[in-house]
């Protein structure tokens, strides 16, 4: 059962179905808002850190590796610690925290007057951005097993649904001025934070929190090994790492790599941002349910994978920009199906107790593949595009992305019981 504002539980009985609802409802809007600030700003910020060098590609993707390693870095060291204040002290003051820490993170990056200061902003959204994360652990929380897959799902409607919006919105104002998406996005924030005060309940009922925090778990390597003590979780936590660390790289990438592999512009880029958005809204908003109903977590995990690879391989090849939105559409429809499924199969492996660990250790497994899958593809971007390459490969990321899938897919099949 979860809490309301003033500390009401929401009963978990078919009376309380409609409580449950609501509370669903207003994660999902506050996801929804976060994602539109998130997404306003995140084609823009390679830009913004373009036009504070020569503006070479190469050079910037050098910049933006290190600044998105030091939000990366931030992220991991944080996550768990995040997770676990959330298992004691609830999910609602968390949640705020992180919106409020959001706002402030684009108000610096809006008046960042070098890279230093960009890298400060982005130092502290990594320490205190924890907001997917703790939403997660809040839907695990007011839902039944059975039905997360398609929860999850749904999250990640909110998350594509924001993500049609933001970057439109994004490209648009930042053709304006390349520091006005960051003024907007801390807008956005602001009003989330608002919003969530007013609306969103406390999801942890008291009796359901941790009172046995260990300081040592708070260590994200350590929150690693601890879950990692439950063995069917290890394969797919391994799993989930380097199919995260190729979807970071690629998004990392995406707006330098458009440029240089096809001269897109910015607004160029936000376009097909937006349709990566239309397709997360009609794939985990429609399809994940139904497709997990009809052939189980595991199954879903498999074949969304095995698409999701093949897509890599040809967007490797690709060397026209319209071939890009054929690829998106098979992409996101593998990654759209098999993510949440994995998440799912996951948070079913450990106790309800311990799910704001389990999410602040999902969130560390994230923020390392951000630290690796930026960092990475941005130096192999800044390998490929640069005047004389030793591989002359400017797909060479996306070509590693799909053997990564190729073994997650192993590691599912591994992890899989016997009689499924």
């Amino acid at each position: 059962m979860g809490v309301s504002g003033d500390g009401a539980a929401i009963p978990a009985t078919p009376g309380g179905a409609a409580a449950r609802r609501r509370a669903l409802t207003v994660i999902l809007l506050t996801i929804l808002i976060n994602m539109i600030g998130v997404g306003l700003a995140w084609p823009i910020l390679p830009k913004l850190v373009q036009s504070m060098g020569s503006g070479a590609v190469s050079e910037a993707a050098a910049a933006y590796a290190v600044i998105g390693t030091i939000y990366a870095l931030a992220q991991f060291l944080f996550g768990p610690l995040i997770g676990m204040l959330s298992d004691r002290f609830g999910r609602r003051p968390v949640m705020l925290v992180s919106l409020a820490g959001l706002a402030a993170d684009y108000v610096f990056a809006a008046l960042a007057p070098n890279l230093v200061w960009l890298a400060f902003a982005r130092l502290l959204g990594g320490i205190l951005g924890a907001t997917l994360p703790t939403a997660n652990a809040y839907v695990t929380d007011i839902s039944e097993p059975a039905d997360r897959a398609r929860i999850f799902g749904l999250i990640g409607a909110a998350f594509g649904l924001g993500f049609i919006l933001g970057p439109l919105i994004g490209g648009v104002l930042g053709a304006i001025d390349i520091r006005l998406p960051f003024w907007a996005a801390a807008a956005m924030a602001a009003v989330n934070l608002v919003l969530a005060w007013a609306f969103l309940p406390e999801s942890l009922a008291p009796q359901n929190r941790r009172t046995d925090l260990v300081a040592r778990e708070a260590n994200p390597l350590a929150s690693l090994r601890k879950i990692g003590r439950f063995p069917a979780l290890t394969p797919l936590l391994i799993a989930l790492l380097i199919t995260a660390t190729a979807q970071r790289g690629l998004e990392a990438t995406w707006v330098l790599y458009t440029e240089f592999r096809f001269g897109w512009t910015v607004r160029d880029a936000a376009f097909s941002l937006a349709f990566v958005g239309v397709m997360y809204v009609i794939v985990q908003g429609g399809l994940v349910g139904p497709v997990v109903r009809l052939v189980g977590d595991w199954r879903t995990v498999i074949a969304g994978f095995a698409i999701s690879c093949v897509s890599l391989a040809f967007y490797g090849l690709a060397d026209h920009g319209w071939m890009v939105y054929p690829l998106i559409a098979g992409y996101v429809l593998g990654n759209g199906l098999g993510a949440p499924a994995l998440t799912a199969l996951c948070s079913k492996s450990v106790d309800d107790d311990r799910q704001g660990q389990l999410q602040g250790t999902l969130q560390a497994v994230n923020a390392l593949a951000i630290i690796l899958g930026p960092l990475l593809a941005s130096l192999v971007l800044a390998h490929v595009s640069a005047p004389d390459p030793v591989l002359a490969v400017p797909g060479l990321w996306f070509i590693a992305g799909a053997v990564a899938f190729i073994v997650s897919i192993g590691l599912a099949l591994r992890a899989r019981p016997a009689t499924m």
